[in-house]
């Protein structure tokens, strides 16, 4: 197939196009590491046009962690996660994002209306991360990587910097 003459039946040309136009770079702010249910939980606010996580949102993203990272050892928690508090263009979105046995990875997806946490609820089954929370998450399955599994020094050492390693700024 030459995709210069034809396309698959599937593509929307006219659908990516419209996300290409629209499509910006988001501000990422790591919030520091805390504790949640026993495990050391990264923070992360994203931010769309116009719209702030407040130190109040972060708080509410912990708590809905806590929540679901309380099932932890059910679910073969090493005991390290990722949050992300999403203020997003469409809603919030609290990502939970934690590291399993297995060299696997645990992820939860939680979606509501703006400003209104106690209504965050699990997202649909096959809600995946979006462009932008996904460049969090690109940038923490790297740092997990090089700092706990292929680091050097205590485990505490390598917690320590990778908790350190963050990524801030715009996330495209």
């Amino acid at each position: 197939m030459d995709l210069h003459e034809e396309l698959p039946a599937a593509v929307d040309t006219e659908a990516l196009l419209a996300l290409a136009d629209s499509h910006h770079a988001r501000p990422a702010r790591p919030l520091g590491t805390r504790e949640a249910a026993g495990h050391l939980v990264k923070v992360y606010a994203l931010e769309a046009p116009g719209r702030t996580v407040s130190d109040q949102d972060a708080e509410a993203g912990l708590r809905i962690a806590a929540r679901h990272l309380g099932l932890g050892p059910l679910r073969g928690s090493l005991g390290l996660a990722v949050l992300i508090v999403h203020a997003g263009g469409d809603g919030d979105y609290v990502l939970v994002h934690s590291w399993i046995e297995g060299d696997m990875a645990d992820l939860a997806v939680f979606t509501g209306p703006v400003g209104k946490p106690d209504a965050l609820r699990p997202g649909r089954a096959g809600l995946a991360p979006c462009v932008w929370e996904a460049a969090v998450l690109a940038h923490e399955r790297e740092a997990y990587s090089r700092h706990v599994l292929d680091g050097t020094g205590s485990l505490a050492e390598r917690l320590t910097a990778w908790g350190a390693d963050t990524i801030a700024g715009d996330v495209r």
